[in-house]
């Protein structure tokens, strides 16, 4: 999950859905958007130079849990802490399929989960892991990435006829230690002192509270199964469901005051986080550059997704698995078509919605791969389908 690479760090809180009023996505837009439902967040944060959605999406995702279970509004969980902490994992499964599994910065909503629960958690001030940023971004990894690769290639290459599990793992971490520096085994935190595990305790987010949905036809609806994609290194499983039953469970979740993590392709010309907007146009590979571009100024008729069409896509490597980002709220326009709101991780200052966009619903049955809810927040009838107690 992630491939693109944006910066500039900024701090705003939730610019897009304080209210009912109407909304645009940028200057001179015809497009009118009123907010239906808004689920607080916290600022905006930068991924920088790196492929680490997953955990910047999964944190605010699970800040503003703490925020609806009323813990404080200004929390700031460590993306950091979640990155270092998740990387020899990587590395160590890595080297067990003898180089033929996934090692990249990208990965997965339950990768969070999982080191929240198993290694806990730090705030941010606590550990930023910015050694080494530059003051053009916050957080750079590519020469960090490109050392660790070179690392594991040369232990799992068929010529090393001694694998010494002590030194690999010893010189991983050094690694590690350098770029990110070492994550703290013990802390203090306005006036208290922590270990990872007793913060994560205090937070009280139970991991196993969160379920992972998705909507494929090569497997069964309503049984878990692990889902094909590259970052999916840990081989975790996700809830398969009817499209129309995923689409009910993403706006019963919002409108029941739950936030959403959804991972979704954004590499299509219909995702313009420029325009503040992601669209699916109905009529899009017949119109002219001009007539696409107009549909990011004023309201345009959005295609009719279908299962059949969804599967297609995902088949034929046109939808892949980019970015994970964080759903806030919903919105309608003024001809009445339902937008997500989109709290994004790629700073503020990209588009004039502060960091955020609309999605319409649409582009969300297309092009989501799977979605991340707490298990209250689905319905009680597609709960008893899936074998989940609330």
């Amino acid at each position: 999950m992630m491939k693109k690479y944006i910066h500039i760090a900024a701090v705003v809180v939730m610019a897009l859905g304080a209210n009912a009023q109407d909304k645009t996505n940028k200057k001179n837009s015809e497009y009118k958007f009123t907010v239906t439902k808004n689920i607080e967040a916290t600022s905006v944060k930068n991924q920088g130079k790196t492929g680490t959605c997953w955990t910047f999406s999964s944190l605010s995702f699970f800040e503003s849990e703490l925020i609806r279970m009323g813990k404080g509004k200004d929390m700031d969980l460590s993306e950091m802490f979640v990155v270092r902490t998740a990387y020899p994992l990587k590395a160590e499964n890595y080297v067990r399929m003898h180089g033929k599994a996934q090692f990249a910065e990208g990965g997965e909503f339950h990768d969070v989960a999982y080191v929240l629960k198993n290694y806990g958690m730090v705030p941010t001030e606590v550990y930023n892991g910015s050694y080494q940023a530059t003051s053009k971004f916050p957080y750079d990894h590519k020469a960090m990435d490109s050392t660790l690769v070179s690392q594991l290639t040369t232990v799992v290459d068929p010529k090393n006829e001694t694998i010494k599990p002590a030194e690999w793992r010893g010189k991983f971490e050094e690694t590690l230690n350098n770029y990110l520096g070492k994550a703290p085994e013990n802390f203090e935190y306005k006036g208290k002192k922590y270990t990872p595990q007793s913060y994560a305790k205090e937070l009280g987010i139970n991991a196993d509270d969160y379920v992972y949905i998705t909507s494929f036809t090569h497997h069964p609806f309503y049984q878990p199964f692990v889902i094909e994609i590259p970052d999916n290194w840990a081989w975790q499983q996700a809830y398969n469901v009817p499209l129309d039953e995923l689409m009910q469970t993403m706006s019963g979740a919002i409108n029941k005051g739950f936030g959403i993590g959804w991972a979704a392709d954004v590499s299509e010309k219909y995702f313009r986080f420029k325009d503040g907007l992601a669209l699916m146009p109905e009529a899009w590979n017949t119109m002219s550059a001009m007539d696409k571009d107009k549909c990011f100024d004023k309201p345009c008729k959005q295609m009719e997704i279908n299962q059949q069409v969804r599967q297609e896509a995902f088949d034929n490597y046109e939808t892949q698995d980019d970015h994970g980002m964080h759903i806030v709220g919903m919105a309608k326009d003024q001809n009445n078509t339902n937008y997500y709101i989109v709290k994004n991780s790629w700073g503020v200052d990209r588009n004039e919605c502060d960091g955020y966009f609309y999605a319409s619903e649409a582009y969300v049955k297309y092009k989501t791969i799977s979605i991340m809810v707490h298990k209250k927040a689905l319905s009680a009838e597609l709960a008893k389908k899936l074998g989940i107690k609330q």
